[in-house]
């Protein structure tokens, strides 16, 4: 790598100190690859998300560094979470752990509720210390040259960093000038969730095991409200729902929250003595309910920049980690054969959809069910009192293949006529 004043030279860039990225530049550096880290913002900074983390970010931190894994499952900015409550239009509400029999290992949590802010700056402090690894904040590269040998990137007006290299690793979010402008992937509202989120304090009546709830509320349908336990008494609270409807609806996603959190009859007693902190923000996200190219001639696309995020839970983070774990390793294996070209860059996307796409297309599928509340009634319905369907569903969060019983008609059928 070499530096001058404000030219940068690198074989691999990575756009994006977010989950994604950092993801990408931590397995780079475990396979002696340098890389130049560039973001726009300076950490610790917030990120407008659910600030849910699952099981995908410990498994894929255990793959690249065990020991970042121990250092984030004994960190105190995060609250262990067990499991997720889903709460029907009907107020049935199921709770399901992650993990069958989870009260005899709560010493080996599965998945967090972290704000972005902390969690962020936790990897990215891992960054700082990483062999290989350079780190640089507060600049923004928004306008993109492709040379014979790689990119040129610099700011959008051509002043400030100008960075040369020859594989991008683009990983800077769901407004990538880089993804809308090279990669030609413009905001497809059937396939974009709008969300708001707040910060409470005070909330009562969580599961004491700080499972987090999604509430498929008559009032929010298509949508759904949200609220996510926290450590110290704060919670994430929210409300998302498909673009396409909230455009359709001339809906006022920060309007709805309030009214939601003042009016609904169960909700209200549970915000009675919570205060909000901060304000109401809003946020996208490019869901992967439609598979995109996720490469091209010395680029490829992770997390919400190649827009990974599951279109049921709303996960992305551990979307975006999976992606630049794999992309890191496609880069590695692509310099060291010499060839960054699209072809050669094929397989990360194979990687990325084998093993998240079968997720991700069961969870649209899971989606379309929001726009019939019956069924979200009847499952309820049906599980407050049938065990197989809620250890299914358990089951479900680390087999991505039990998802497929949800779609087969034949599985409702067994539970109407046998609810044992």
């Amino acid at each position: 790598m070499e530096q001058g004043s404000r030219e940068l030279k690198t074989d691999v860039l990575v756009l994006g100190a977010g989950p994604g990225g950092a993801a990408a530049a931590l397995q780079l550096s475990r396979l002696g690859v340098p890389c130049l880290v560039v973001d726009k913002a300076v950490f610790p900074r917030d990120k407008v998300c659910g600030d849910g983390l699952s099981g995908k970010v410990l498994t894929i931190l255990r793959r690249i560094d065990p020991a970042v894994a121990e250092r984030l499952s004994t960190a105190e900015v995060k609250a262990d979470s067990w499991g997720v409550t889903f709460v029907a239009p009907n107020r049935i509400g199921m709770d399901i752990p992650l993990k069958l029999g989870y009260e005899k290992e709560m010493d080996r949590p599965v998945g967090f509720v972290c704000r972005r802010t902390d969690f962020d700056d936790i990897l990215v402090q891992e960054l700082r210390t990483r062999p290989g690894v350079t780190l640089i904040e507060g600049e923004a590269l928004e306008a993109f040259e492709r040379l014979d040998d790689g990119w040129r990137l610099t700011g959008r007006d051509g002043r400030g960093l100008r960075v040369q290299a020859k594989l991008v690793i683009v990983a800077n979010g769901a407004h990538s000038a880089f993804t809308r402008d090279i990669a030609g992937h413009a905001m497809d509202p059937d396939h974009h969730c709008a969300g708001v989120r707040a910060y409470y304090r005070g909330v009562t009546g969580c599961h004491p095991h700080h499972f987090i709830e999604l509430h498929f509320l008559k009032g929010v349908l298509p949508g759904y409200f949200w609220i996510f336990p926290l450590p110290d008494g704060h919670a994430n609270v929210g409300l998302g729902m498909l673009s396409r409807e909230v455009s359709r609806r001339k809906v006022n996603l920060r309007k709805m929250l309030e009214e939601t959190v003042a009016n609904d009859p169960v909700i209200r007693e549970r915000f009675r003595n919570a205060t909000l902190e901060g304000r109401i923000d809003g946020y996208g996200l490019p869901l992967g309910s439609r598979r995109r190219r996720l490469h091209g001639d010395g680029y490829m696309l992770v997390g919400d920049a190649g827009h990974l995020i599951d279109p049921f839970t709303g996960e992305g983070i551990g979307n975006a980690m999976y992606a630049g774990y794999y992309a890191a390793q496609r880069a590695a294996a692509a310099l060291a054969a010499g060839d960054v070209s699209a072809a050669a860059l094929a397989p990360y996307e194979a990687d990325v959809y084998r093993v998240l796409g079968p997720e991700l297309d069961i969870s649209h599928r899971l989606q379309q069910m929001v726009h019939h509340p019956w069924l979200f009634n009847f499952l309820m319905r049906i599980g407050a009192r049938n065990r197989e369907l809620r250890e299914l569903m358990t089951c479900m969060f680390n087999d991505v293949d039990l998802r497929h019983r949800f779609r087969d008609p034949r599985f409702y059928l067994r539970l109407l006529f046998n609810r044992g």
